[in-house]
């Protein structure tokens, strides 16, 4: 009897859950299982916004593939996906063609940036480890120009930040903290430095406790956070941001640095599919897979299941594609054995949103609101944990968060 071939695209937090529970589970003879990543390494995307600001090294945000897989049972192959052939089970990448009997889509995620003119020109991104390495080259470098001009450019030291949800927060809580070390490696008047959070929407955070909200704003406004709230970026120009105040009023932002984190959307890959998407995400079933078609599973950034209790979607999350991994991989064995899949219920542990390295805000174990120090060790411990799912206790003390206070 042939043995099925698993094809899993992307080694984020849900296509490398589903092939480390594959591999826990499965004989060497059971089934073939290749995992292809465009890098031959995995990256803590819930660690970027540390990387972009300077606050973490690139390196210390990622891990090698070879070190979490078993090669007896996983076959890895470093190559870029180029098309998905859902009819004809077939997969096309830049190192060849790959046919399947399963196929798992988490490729992950891609910057939205709503037609906004400019944006895609002349704004940062964080989105990967590269871009992380961008973003914090590029902020170091409009300061180290600033204290060598004769004539000094002011702007060069106002970094806008596009969005106030959970990117762009975090992003702000390492700023907060990076600035005042920038500001002594450059010989930069701390008052000379504005870092501006514009967002669209009417408020912070959205989702989150009210009262947890206006703590994050209290602690990063006392850091020299501005923000702008309710008035949307319109377009992005080489010299900063235009946005839209009341009354059909704007206003230019002159700033050296410009860094997006106003929305995600799936992989543009699922469009060129028939797989029915929005903004490349898939509303899957409820055993994760794909409508319309039995031997295709999404997970991660790509999926979209609604919270019918909350009356929203599950938040794109860490947390979330991880455990949409651990399903995916039974329901993947289940079919192959011929027994039923099951559904995939979210366990939400709670969600922490960090303001810095020492403080942050949660929402855990059923509303328990969590401020400062506590917060911040409780993130830490999220961070840990997702590394011990995948990696088991080497990779956490290799890779895990340990200064706690």
């Amino acid at each position: 009897m042939k043995r099925p071939t698993v094809l899993v695209l992307g080694a984020g937090y849900g296509g490398l859950a589903t092939v480390v529970n594959l591999q826990k589970k499965i004989g060497t003879d059971d089934m073939d299982v290749v995992l292809i990543n465009k890098n031959d390494y995995h990256y803590e995307s819930t660690w970027l916004h540390e990387a972009s600001a300077g606050t973490l090294k690139p390196e210390d945000v990622r891990y090698d593939i070879s070190k979490v897989i078993n090669e007896n049972k996983v076959k890895f192959v470093k190559a870029v996906v180029e098309a998905i052939d859902v009819d004809g089970k077939k997969v096309t990448t830049d190192a060849g063609d790959f046919s399947y009997d399963f196929l798992v889509i988490g490729l992950g995620f891609e910057g939205e940036t709503f037609g906004i003119q400019g944006l895609d020109q002349y704004a940062l991104s964080i989105a990967d480890v590269n871009e992380a390495r961008k973003i914090r080259e590029h902020i170091e470098y409009q300061f180290a120009m600033w204290s060598t001009e004769e004539e000094k450019d002011d702007s060069r030291l106002t970094i806008v930040v596009g969005g106030a949800g959970f990117t762009g927060i975090e992003f702000l809580g390492e700023l907060g903290n990076r600035v005042p070390e920038l500001c002594k490696e450059f010989d930069v008047p701390k008052e000379k430095v504005r870092v501006i959070c514009v967002e669209a929407a009417p408020m912070v955070l959205p989702g989150f406790d009210p009262e947890l909200v206006t703590y994050a704003v209290s602690q990063l406004e006392s850091k020299g956070i501005e923000f702008s709230i309710g008035t949307p970026v319109v377009e992005a120009t080489p010299e900063g941001v235009k946005i839209k105040k009341k009354d059909d009023e704007f206003e230019f932002i002159k700033a050296g640095t410009v860094v997006w984190a106003a929305g995600v959307r799936g992989n543009s890959l699922i469009e060129s599919t028939p797989i029915e998407s929005k903004r490349a995400r898939v509303a899957v079933r409820e055993d994760m897979r794909a409508p319309g078609y039995d031997d295709v599973f999404i997970v991660g950034d790509c999926a979209f299941l609604m919270n019918e209790d909350a009356g929203r979607p599950y938040p794109p999350t860490a947390q979330i594609a991880m455990q949409q991994g651990v399903t995916v991989a039974e329901n993947i064995i289940a079919l192959a054995n011929g027994k039923p899949t099951h559904k995939f219920v979210p366990d939400l542990k709670g969600t922490v949103c960090s303001l810095g390295e020492d403080d942050a805000i949660g929402d855990i174990f059923d509303g328990k609101k969590v401020t400062g120090t506590t917060a911040s060790f409780m993130k830490k411990m999220i961070d840990n944990r997702a590394l011990y799912m995948i990696g088991g206790l080497p990779l956490v003390v290799k890779k895990g968060k340990f200064k706690f206070f």
